[in-house]
């Protein structure tokens, strides 16, 4: 995990930082056709070289509103993320850690969220229709207002 981490004058040539947590970094000096970027995550605080295209390097940006509809984020650390309004379709969360995360207003419609970690996470408001729960942690989630309709 980069989270925080300043990286300025580094050379990530032929680097790999799959499914790195790109949270608050600073890569303004990558070269993005140099780097594996594929899977990483990145929030609004995440500095990349001007004109980078997240989506054709499969970064995934982590803020309200994000559309990550079908996405793979199996074991992901995504502890006090916001997520307010995203949309995570039929999303791959299985064993995700969200603790704490705001996920109020999401759309988790067809979501695997087997054995993912929802502990003190705010899900009011949620769509949760046809999701997968087995083995969820929901323990001090806020569940209000949520919609649980056909759960698996």
């Amino acid at each position: 995990m980069l989270n925080g981490a300043i990286v300025q004058n580094t050379t990530f040539n032929q680097a790999t930082l799959r499914h790195a947590n790109l949270f608050g970094v600073d890569l303004r000096s990558l070269d993005p056709y140099e780097t594996n970027l594929q899977g990483a995550l990145c929030d609004d605080t995440t500095l990349f070289p001007e004109a980078i295209d997240l989506l054709e390097h499969g970064v995934y940006l982590i803020v309200p509103g994000a559309c990550l509809r079908g996405v793979q984020l199996s074991r992901v650390n995504l502890v006090g993320a916001d997520l307010r309004g995203a949309d995570l379709t039929e999303a791959n969360l299985m064993a995700a850690d969200l603790w704490g995360a705001n996920l109020s207003e999401a759309n988790l419609t067809g979501a695997n969220l087997s054995s993912a970690n929802f502990w003190g996470a705010n899900l009011t408001g949620a769509e949760l229709q046809n999701a997968v729960l087995t083995n969820t942690n929901l323990q001090a989630a806020d569940i209000s207002q949520t919609i649980l309709e056909d759960l698996n």
